[in-house]
């Protein structure tokens, strides 16, 4: 605990806020059900209420508090971050350890196949594979993966293709040290950080990609993500010519913007240790 205190007294004040700022949405996210008086999928007044004391956000077209669905939203999209994080982040890491250690052919192999991924336009074929699988939450998870993963492949990749030329490395070879016993001592110690900053990076661009899923209708539908509370909206008639889009849009479209904001700049602070 100390170590992290450390670190985020030497942060810059942007990285601080930053953290600030993302612990504030994760907490809401968590807290939602004691933050919010009314549901978030089920009407509590009158439509299109604007923002009061009792409503803080006001209330959509059906009638539902719109704070309690930014609220459930941002539960539904970090939780989407995350997920899609450790997924990608995971299985980038194996790729990357694996090519790197063992060269050669395998090395070759995979990162043709990497190549493969980075040409291919992502948001054409993930709006393809997101209508091919179905809008469900776990669907959008596994699209968002597929596409997240080659980042950290490569950099990991490198990373433990110069390891596995340290001294130490080739001794414990030599000492027939297994591949296992030489990931666990040597080089998931050393990964271990540039897979962070991966992670982190990956929570942002996924959180702006199922924004983007949703925005264009192949979201989960019955999911409050922010995404999908921004179709609702704009799928309302003449939403531009009515002061609606004063609170039914900006809040969602805000809190993607400044919790993604939030993520770069911590990666960025990452980075500089």
């Amino acid at each position: 605990m100390k170590k992290y205190c450390e670190i985020f007294k030497k942060c810059s004040v942007i990285g601080k806020l930053s953290f600030l700022v993302a612990l504030v949405f994760i907490s809401i996210a968590i807290l939602s059900p004691l933050l919010c008086k009314y549901p978030y999928n089920i009407p509590s007044a009158s439509s299109l209420i604007p923002p009061s004391i009792e409503h803080i956000l006001g209330t959509d077209d059906l009638g539902i508090d719109l704070w309690s669905q930014i609220c459930y939203g941002g539960r539904i999209s970090i939780t989407l971050g995350i997920s899609t994080a450790v997924l990608a982040g995971t299985f980038g890491s194996f790729v990357g350890i694996i090519s790197g250690y063992y060269g050669g052919l395998v090395d070759k192999f995979l990162m043709r196949f990497t190549d493969l991924m980075l040409v291919l336009p992502q948001l054409p074929v993930m709006i393809v594979l997101a209508a091919f699988f179905g809008p469900n939450l776990k669907n959008v998870i596994i699209v968002l993966s597929i596409f997240s993963w080659v980042g950290p492949a490569r950099v990991i990749r490198s990373k433990v293709m110069s390891i596995k030329d340290e001294s130490y490395i080739k001794a414990a070879k030599s000492y027939g040290a297994s591949f296992f016993h030489i990931l666990r001592k040597h080089i998931l110690t050393q990964i271990f950080p540039l897979v962070s900053i991966s992670m982190v990076k990956i929570i942002s661009k996924a959180i702006i990609a199922e924004s983007s899923l949703s925005f264009l209708g192949l979201g989960d539908p019955v999911s409050k993500s922010w995404g999908m509370i921004l179709n609702h909206a704009i799928d309302f008639d003449g939403i531009y010519f009515t002061n609606y889009w004063k609170w039914w849009i900006t809040a969602p479209l805000l809190s993607i913007i400044i919790l993604v904001l939030s993520f770069a700049f911590i990666g960025k602070e990452i980075e500089n240790f």
